[in-house]
């Protein structure tokens, strides 16, 4: 098993990635914790759902969101904030979100919110959850007019990333997670596949780790760790979520290079370098699907959450992926329109 520390100033925590992981549970609650709200959903394993016997002489509430996008909402925060009342939850007991990303991002929303800030651990179950979503406290529920619009930074006090959880993933999940390590392959140069899959995922974590310990609330490095995201998330809400979050980031990947090419920023090289990466060594679809409309999509680019400055996007460039604000609309008009040809 491997650890991989979060080192942030007075609240550095863990990630304990490796088979049976599991296991070590306990040793991420706080003895003073009396009562644990467990945040999960159906379908994710009966080993990650029914934690009593890991979490010793503690009062165990299990409560179920919904599943799919639909659910990630503020009806759900206020569900489950609801139910944190009738157990009689405090400050000092504790949240645990067992599940893929959306449970970790729904269940660190409402920690962050129960009694303005209760501590929150999570188990999570999916590849993209243990390399992106369970680590570094970005939590958030979605609205009509976008993805991830609501939300709070929430550190957890510790993630459990247990190997086991993948075996009974779904093929479409897996790949979703290879969309988020496709990312990293960018922002570093590392050959990810060349690792063992334990080695890999640890090697995300610390990654993410050292860009969030640097830039907690995404004012400037952090937003790196959106390198494909810009059009992902519209193209998420445009599909009706038809289309996952890590099938959208890898086609997100392509059209950023598409754009850092249209903007000079990068040669016509190093666009196929990225359809290399992403459709050749992590055999992930690179085309958009069908009937997309344009002026949609660059409207719910405009939303997106880190468009401080006009149209935002992190692009590729001679000094690597850099955030880049204010991009000129009719730039990302000609590419997208190209790209959705």
């Amino acid at each position: 098993m491997r650890r991989v520390t979060v080192p942030l100033p007075d609240r550095a925590y863990d990630v304990l990635v490796g088979n049976g992981a599991i296991e070590h549970l306990n040793d991420l609650v706080p003895d003073r914790v009396q009562r644990i709200a467990v945040v999960t959903q159906s379908g994710v394993p009966a080993a990650f759902r029914n934690l009593s016997s890991h979490l010793a002489d503690r009062h165990i509430e299990v409560f179920e969101i919904g599943v799919g996008e639909a659910a990630k909402s503020l009806p759900t925060i206020e569900s489950l904030t609801s139910s944190f009342a009738r157990m009689g939850l405090t400050r000092n007991d504790l949240v645990i979100g067992a599940g893929g990303g959306m449970v970790t991002d729904v269940a660190g929303f409402a920690a962050a919110s129960w009694h303005r800030g209760t501590p929150v651990v999570h188990v999570s179950t999916s590849l993209l959850g243990m390399v992106d979503a369970a680590i570094g406290g970005k939590t958030g529920v979605n609205l009509p007019e976008g993805k991830n619009l609501v939300g709070a930074f929430w550190q957890p006090s510790g993630v459990i990333c247990d190997l086991d959880a993948l075996d009974t993933l779904p093929p479409r999940e897996m790949r979703c997670g290879l969309g988020e390590m496709a990312k990293y392959h960018f922002l570093t140069g590392d050959d990810l596949l060349s690792m063992e899959l334990e080695q890999r995922i640890a090697r995300c974590i610390e990654i993410k780790a050292e860009i969030v310990a640097a830039d907690e609330r995404e004012g400037g490095r952090r937003a790196l760790l959106n390198y494909g995201h810009t059009l992902a998330h519209a193209l998420e809400t445009a599909t009706g979520h038809d289309l996952a979050h890590g099938e959208a980031v890898a086609i997100g990947l392509i059209y950023a290079a598409e754009l850092g090419r249209e903007l000079g920023r990068i040669d016509d090289a190093r666009v196929t370098d990225h359809r290399q990466v992403v459709a050749g060594e992590y055999d992930l679809a690179t085309r958009p699907p069908d009937g997309l409309d344009v002026d949609q999509l660059i409207e719910l680019m405009r939303r997106d959450k880190k468009a401080l400055d006009g149209l935002t996007f992190a692009l590729d460039g001679p000094d690597g992926v850099e955030v880049v604000t204010g991009v000129d609309e009719r730039s990302v008009r000609t590419a997208l329109e190209w790209f959705l040809a």
